[in-house]
């Protein structure tokens, strides 16, 4: 699938607030928990407990989360097929988009019981 401009846009307008707690609510059905959850995003943004907190109860677009974030630098690592988006695929003008599919997919492979240290993401040595 093409990400378009209409969509990019739809996400950087979309709540984070408002889309953690069903993060959160689909991993605790699978066992996870919100030390977790912050942890993947604190890995993932560079974001500390504090501002990520801050973030949340702000009801900071995605387009504002995304842009105080640091992402980190295994984030390239991070492939695969999201909600019908192959991650890998998804043009550089599109990289709020890109962001968002990456971060999913490590709360899937956290509800689907990877382990911690293959979803934080480290080069071979």
């Amino acid at each position: 699938m093409k990400v378009t401009h209409e969509k990019n846009e739809k996400v950087a307008n979309m709540i984070f607030g408002s889309i953690y707690p069903l993060y959160l609510n689909r991993l605790e059905k699978n066992g996870r928990t919100k030390a977790e959850l912050d942890q993947v995003l604190r890995w993932f943004t560079g974001f500390d407990q504090k501002t990520l907190q801050a973030l949340i109860d702000k009801k900071a677009t995605y387009s504002a989360f995304f842009k105080k974030a640091k992402i980190h630098p295994n984030a390239h690592m991070i492939k695969g097929v999201v909600c019908g988006y192959r991650i890998e695929e998804i043009e550089d003008e599109f990289e709020l988009y890109k962001q968002c599919r990456q971060m999913e997919k490590l709360i899937d492979e956290l509800a689907k019981g990877r382990k911690m240290e293959k979803i934080l993401r480290e080069e071979k040595k």
